[in-house]
């Protein structure tokens, strides 16, 4: 069982979870803005979400066996625990509820194109694995976008069903909101994607991968990583600075768990030369995704005290 939570990347799917949660019971229902799922519905909708990152977490690993036995050779699943055809049959039985449920909710809310999203998600996944991940760049923002679309996609099954045209602009303006979550996202993960490849560089380039430190350097590509790094610090204290700077407890919050730990991240790649750097940057960052992700509690607690 442990091995098979580990393939599914269980502690990733509960961060989804999580974030999908808190935006519709912390961020949209205590404003009372207009929604289209019920407890049951969002249920489903993250069922589905789970469903088929699991399989995109399962075909991800069964493509990386030539690089994990290089770069993770400790943390090896796939043909050590659980066989490849095993691991097949888990995709293609993850993929399948996963979708299944997708186009039940589509349905059910009354948006049978929105069912187009799941397939797409799950087509993505299967060719970022078997291909995408293996070309420069491509593979990191195609992956980064999928992160980013599971923020998304609950302001797309809750809030677009239930616009009218007396509550457009604020269904509008909370689904912004939300964008900007998804942006968050984005670029985080991009930046842990690229940090990743920096860290795995030595299997990659056994496998014949053409990742971005292979194809120009691990110190050029450190040195992209440090510039993109400060689009979120700059934009975030952009956003304390303008919006957040009568609200003590969440300028509070950004500064030190978010905006902190990013400019800490910055200036730690200056330094950063080991496998061991790289690793503690990437979880760092992942670190950064789970603060972003609870702030959604400062909208519910703001909206009570």
């Amino acid at each position: 069982m442990r091995n098979f939570l580990n393939l599914i990347r269980w502690k990733n799917l509960l961060m989804i979870a999580l974030a999908q949660l808190l935006i519709k019971y912390a961020f949209l229902e205590p404003f009372g803005v207009a929604t289209t799922l019920d407890g049951f519905g969002i249920s489903i909708l993250i069922f589905a979400t789970l469903c088929i990152a699991a399989a995109g977490n399962i075909i991800n690993d069964i493509y990386d066996i030539e690089t994990d036995f290089v770069n993770k050779p400790d943390q090896l699943i796939i043909g050590e625990s659980i066989s490849e055809k095993t691991g097949y049959n888990l995709f293609i039985a993850f993929n399948f509820v996963g979708v299944a449920a997708g186009f039940y909710i589509s349905n059910d809310v009354g948006k049978s194109a929105f069912f187009s999203l799941f397939v797409i998600i799950s087509a993505l996944l299967y060719v970022y694995a078997t291909y995408l991940k293996r070309t420069l760049l491509i593979g990191n923002i195609v992956i980064s976008i999928l992160v980013a679309l599971s923020v998304l996609i609950v302001g797309i099954f809750e809030l677009i069903p239930a616009i009218t045209t007396e509550n457009r602009t604020i269904q509008l303006t909370f689904f912004n909101i939300i964008l900007d979550y998804a942006i968050f996202a984005f670029i985080i993960n991009l930046l842990r994607e690229i940090t990743k490849d920096l860290e795995d560089i030595d299997g990659d380039y056994k496998a014949g991968m053409n990742t971005l430190p292979i194809a120009i350097g691990r110190e050029r590509t450190t040195k992209i990583l440090f510039i993109l790094s400060l689009i979120p610090v700059l934009s975030l204290i952009f956003y304390v600075l303008n919006t957040l700077y009568k609200n003590t407890i969440s300028a509070a919050y950004f500064i030190f768990l978010i905006i902190g730990p990013l400019l800490y991240i910055s200036l730690k790649l200056f330094s950063a030369k080991s496998k061991k750097d790289y690793h503690f940057i990437s979880n760092l960052l992942k670190l950064v995704m789970f603060s972003g992700v609870l702030s959604l509690l400062l909208y519910y607690f703001n909206l009570k005290y």
